[in-house]
């Protein structure tokens, strides 16, 4: 007898956390949507991340926690709704320093993967970006956010030395300062990757400059879509292809088109015929 056995992994269960900063400093420097429209675009990249969101929560503080970003009463409640809901992945609206994601971190254990924003859009990013130059872009940008967070690989070190491992003189034989040397290590690694990946995209760069050069000289208009992601910009691309499509001729590959936030990552350009027999290059 034959069984079927679904082979789609399970998706990760979300849970979100927005805070409302009274602090006049703070908004000024933090300058956004309301918390509960930021709150719903974030629901939505967790949807076009793969994410199934199953609750979220918020608070209102005069200014972020020192420890904790949020106030030690309301990561409680969390860790209550952690219990009742068993999600796994625990994402902030705003950026987590990363001492506030380590704190968090020890509060829920190491069940939960705790990220904010930037990390869940760098993640995006990093499934949709197709050139060579978006994906470099990505994996520089994923490796600078995640050097200072490097020190969660490394708490079964200090669980084994009783808590102690990576301070000079104290935990078990053969576990004095192995955590300290091992993220020594792991810097030195990010560091030389960081500085390949610049040169890399350097060379990319300069191609890239070489192909605007020959787009000058060949005196072809060039007309950029600009706007916010999700706002129609890949639509209003196929659109003119289509407009500008001789009668008969070839259809050409349509932009990809989807209702998610950064699902077009890397610019595209299409060369498109106006009426008038003018050709214009349209890039978003």
């Amino acid at each position: 007898m034959h069984v079927l056995r679904e082979t789609q992994p399970e998706k990760q269960r979300a849970f979100l956390v927005g805070v409302d900063f009274r602090d006049p400093e703070w908004r000024a420097r933090h300058a956004r949507l309301t918390l509960e429209s930021s709150l719903e675009e974030l629901a939505l990249l967790c949807k076009t991340a793969g994410l199934e969101v199953v609750g979220q929560t918020h608070q209102v503080l005069p200014h972020p926690n020192p420890n904790t970003f949020i106030g030690p009463g309301k990561l409680e409640e969390i860790v209550s709704w952690q219990r009742a809901l068993d999600f796994n992945v625990l994402v902030f609206d705003d950026e987590l320093s990363p001492r506030h994601q380590r704190e968090i971190e020890e509060t829920l254990g190491e069940t939960v993967m705790v990220i904010d924003r930037t990390a869940l859009i760098l993640d995006i990013f990093a499934q949709h970006a197709r050139t060579r130059e978006g994906a470099l872009q990505v994996e520089l940008a994923q490796y600078e956010y995640r050097k200072p967070r490097l020190t969660r690989l490394w708490t079964h070190l200090a669980r084994q030395a009783g808590g102690g491992a990576g301070r000079s003189g104290t935990g078990g034989v053969g576990l004095r300062g192995p955590g300290e040397t091992q993220l020594e290590v792991d810097r030195r690694r990010i560091d030389e990757r960081i500085t390949r990946l610049k040169r890399e995209l350097e060379e990319v760069r300069r191609q890239r400059s070489a192909a605007r050069a020959h787009r000058k000289r060949s005196e072809v208009p060039v007309v950029a879509i600009v706007g916010y992601t999700n706002a129609g910009k890949s639509t209003l691309l196929n659109a003119l292809m289509q407009a500008g499509q001789p009668q008969g001729a070839p259809s050409r590959e349509p932009v990809y088109v989807a209702d998610q936030l950064f699902a077009t990552l890397d610019p595209t350009t299409r060369r498109v015929r106006l009426p008038h027999g003018q050709e214009v290059l349209f890039s978003d």
